[in-house]
C-alpha cells in the first residue's frame, strides 16, 4: 500500500486523535484524509445536513426536494434540535462532530448543507469544500471579513458548486429592481437607505452570570468550537445567540444579506472604502451609561462609503435597525405604507426615487403615480429554473450539473456581498473600542470615519479596528487554504 493509500485509509481512532475531538480544539480536515467527493451513479444527490434545527428545517427538506435527492448524514451538537430531521430522515446517520460526521460518511456524501450559529460557518464550509463536497451554507456566509475571503478563495481553488442562504437572491423581485436601477430609471443613484425591524431577540445586555448544568442533550464543547472559552449559560440558545459578538453577527448578519443583496447587485458596488456608525446607548442612571462590548447594540445607524466603479457615481448605504428608520420621502403620500413592516429600501438617484421591500418585493417609483406611465426593462440575470422549487433546488440542480454551473448566490458573489454587511459591525464594534486618558477615564477613538483597503483587508486609519477583521479561534489555529 503507498503512502497515498495509507492516508486515505487513516483509522477512526487516528482521525480523532488528529482532530483532537478530546481536546475542543478547532481546525480543517486536510483534503488527503477521506479524498475527493463523487457524484453518484444515480440521479439524486448525496447530501448531509450540519446543523438540523432552525432554517435547517426549511433547507433541508427544500434540498430533499420530496425525494429527489437523499439525506444521507445528519449533525447537530444539540439533540434537541436535530429531533424533527431525525424523524424524517430516520436511516440518516447522525452525529454530533460534523468532523466525526466526514471522516465516517465522507465517501458517501456529495454535498453538505450548513446551518449553524454564524461563528461555525466558516471552518465547517472549508472542511466539506476541501473535501470535494458542495456546499450551501446559510447567512451571512462568515462571522468574520477574513472568512468569507477565504471561502470566496475556496470556493473557486476546490471547484465546488456553492450557494449562501439568501433565498431572496433567487426571486424576481431583486432581478426587477437591478434591471430598473441599471437602466437608469432614477438616473445616478448615489444613497440607498436600507432598514430593519431587527433585533427581535435581547442585544445591549451585560454578560450573563451565574453556574448552569449543561443539558445531557447538549454538547456545549462543540456548540462553542471556535469561540471562546466561557461557561454554558441558557441565555445564548436556541435562537438568541445572534446577540452576543462571539456567536452572531446582530441584527447586520441576520438580515443584511437580504436587504443589502438587493443594491449591491444593482448598483455594482464592490469593496467599500470607508464606513462609520452610531449606535443606540444603555443608560443604568442618570447620566450612567453602560458599554457592553459582549453583546451587539440595541439599535444602530451604519454608514457605508463606495467609490465610483465603472460609470457609477459614488455611494452611501445607510443602515438602520433596532427601531430606527430613514425620514420619510417627500414624494411618498401621507397613507402611503413606508417599506414593509420587517423594514424597506430606498434608492436616491439624480432623476428620482425607488422603494422596495424585502428581496426588492413591491418596487415603487416615487411618488407612485410615476408607475402609471414608466416603461421599464426587462430582467437580465439569470432566473430560477421554471418548475424549480427554489433557491436550495436550485442550488442542488446545479450540483449534479457541476462546476461552473450558476447559482443565485454563488461564494463568489456571496462572499464580497457578506464581507460589506460586516464592515458595519467592524464599525459597531471600533465604536465601543475604549482606552484610558491620563486621567483614567474611558475615551472612545474609534468613533471616527474608518478608512477601508478592501484589497487588503485592512482599516488603514485606526489600528485597534483591525482586531475584528479576523478572530482567533479557540485552540489558536485559523483558516487555511
Amino acid at each position: 500500500m503507498n503512502p497515498s493509500q495509507k492516508k486515505k485509509n487513516l483509522s477512526r481512532r487516528s482521525f480523532i486523535k488528529n482532530t483532537s475531538i478530546i481536546t475542543g480544539s478547532f481546525f480543517i480536515v486536510p483534503r488527503h484524509v477521506l479524498g475527493r467527493g463523487f457524484i453518484a451513479p444515480s440521479d439524486k444527490l448525496n447530501i448531509a445536513g450540519v446543523g438540523c434545527g432552525g432554517k435547517a428545517e426549511v433547507n433541508l427538506p427544500y434540498a430533499f426536494n420530496n425525494g429527489a435527492e437523499n439525506i444521507v448524514a445528519l449533525c447537530d451538537v444539540d439533540d434537541r434540535m436535530a429531533v424533527k430531521a431525525r424523524e424524517k430522515w430516520p436511516t440518516a446517520p447522525y452525529y454530533r462532530d460534523y468532523r466525526e460526521m466526514l471522516d465516517k460518511e465522507g465517501k458517501h456524501i456529495d454535498a453538505v448543507i450548513v446551518t449553524t450559529p454564524d461563528h461555525m460557518h466558516a471552518i465547517i464550509a472549508l472542511s466539506a469544500m476541501q473535501l470535494g463536497k458542495h456546499v450551501y451554507c446559510e447567512k451571512p456566509l462568515t462571522h468574520d471579513i477574513y472568512e468569507a475571503r477565504i471561502l470566496t478563495q475556496a470556493a473557486k481553488k476546490y471547484k465546488v458548486v456553492t450557494q449562501m442562504g439568501n433565498q431572496g437572491s433567487s426571486g424576481d423581485d431583486t432581478r426587477k429592481v437591478e434591471a430598473w436601477i441599471q437602466s437608469g430609471l432614477i438616473g445616478d443613484v448615489h444613497t440607498v437607505h436600507v432598514w430593519t425591524n431587527r433585533p427581535v431577540w435581547p442585544q445591549g445586555i451585560p454578560t450573563p452570570t451565574g453556574k448552569f448544568d449543561i443539558p445531557k442533550e447538549l454538547s456545549w464543547d462543540l456548540w462553542l468550537g471556535t469561540a471562546p472559552q466561557r461557561d454554558f449559560n441558557p441565555t445564548y440558545l436556541p435562537a438568541t445567540w445572534r446577540g452576543w459578538v462571539d456567536f452572531g453577527t446582530g441584527s447586520l448578519g441576520d438580515m443584511g444579506c437580504h436587504f443589502v443583496d438587493v443594491p449591491y447587485r444593482a448598483l455594482k458596488l464592490g469593496y467599500p472604502n470607508a464606513v462609520e456608525c452610531s449606535v443606540g446607548e444603555v443608560w443604568t442612571g442618570f447620566f450612567q451609561e453602560a458599554v457592553y462590548t459582549d453583546s451587539y447594540p440595541p439599535s444602530a445607524k451604519i454608514h457605508i462609503h463606495f467609490p465610483a466603479r465603472e460609470k457609477m457615481v459614488p455611494v452611501e448605504l445607510i443602515w438602520y435597525d433596532g427601531g430606527i428608520k430613514p425620514e420619510r420621502p417627500a414624494e411618498l403620500l401621507p397613507d402611503e405604507e413606508m417599506g414593509e413592516w420587517n423594514g424597506g429600501m430606498i434608492f436616491e438617484g439624480t432623476k428620482g426615487k425607488l422603494m422596495a421591500g424585502l428581496f426588492g418585493t413591491k418596487a415603487t417609483l416615487l411618488p407612485s403615480s410615476k408607475m402609471n406611465d414608466a416603461k421599464f426593462p426587462k430582467p437580465t440575470r439569470t432566473s430560477v429554473e421554471k418548475g424549480s422549487e427554489g433557491h436550495q433546488t436550485q442550488w442542488t440542480n446545479a450540483c449534479k450539473k457541476g462546476y461552473g454551473t450558476y447559482t443565485s448566490s454563488s461564494f463568489d458573489q456571496a462572499g464580497p456581498l457578506t464581507e460589506t454587511v460586516l464592515m458595519g459591525n467592524l464599525a459597531v464594534r471600533s465604536y465601543n473600542y475604549s482606552e484610558k486618558d491620563a486621567k483614567g477615564n474611558n475615551v472612545y477613538p474609534g468613533r471616527k470615519k474608518l478608512l477601508w483597503d478592501g484589497a487588503n483587508m485592512k482599516i488603514t486609519n485606526f489600528d485597534p479596528a483591525n482586531q475584528f477583521v479576523k478572530r482567533n479561534y479557540r485552540g489558536g489555529r485559523q483558516l487555511e487554504l
